[in-house]
């Protein structure tokens, strides 16, 4: 459903099953609503990385909080001057858990001190230009920002 606002956002939102399966259909939508509210094709593709890896932490670790409500989905898009960004937020009912306050992995400088799995959050701040996260109403809501000028639009 697309709705404008103030300062011309514009916004599209979507309510989701809290399962694997809804994984393909929820990066249809970001597409189709990304293309939809003139989101480069570039952009569409980085908030689809953080989407996925959001959405199966949400499941693998939200704890059964998280299976309990759907996860929500919000699309904005805002023009400015210079360029423009979109941010996609997504709420879920799952354990109450702040990714900015993990501190970044390093970088491990051995074999040894590799280890397997735990990349979620690494790609998506390598996706994201902005991050932010608040816990209210009894869910998290993790926004992924991307910008970009207007000559890569």
């Amino acid at each position: 459903m697309l709705a404008s606002g103030p300062a011309a956002d514009l916004v599209s939102e979507l309510s989701i099953d809290p399962d694997s399966s809804q994984v393909r259909p929820a990066s249809e939508w970001l597409e189709r609503e990304g293309h939809a509210l003139g989101i480069p094709p570039e952009q569409i593709a980085r908030l689809d990385i953080c989407l996925n890896e959001v959405f199966a932490n949400v499941l693998d670790h939200g704890g059964s909080s998280a299976r309990s409500a759907p996860i929500g989905l919000r699309l904005a898009r805002k023009g400015e001057l210079d360029g423009a960004d979109a941010t996609l937020t997504v709420t879920d009912a799952g354990t109450a858990f702040d990714p900015l306050a993990v501190p970044p992995r390093s970088r491990p400088q051995t074999l040894a001190e590799t280890r397997l799995g735990g990349l979620g959050l690494v790609m998506v701040r390598a996706n994201a230009d902005s991050l932010s996260y608040e816990y209210a109403d009894g869910r998290n809501q993790l926004t992924i920002g991307v910008r970009w000028s207007k000559a890569q639009s």
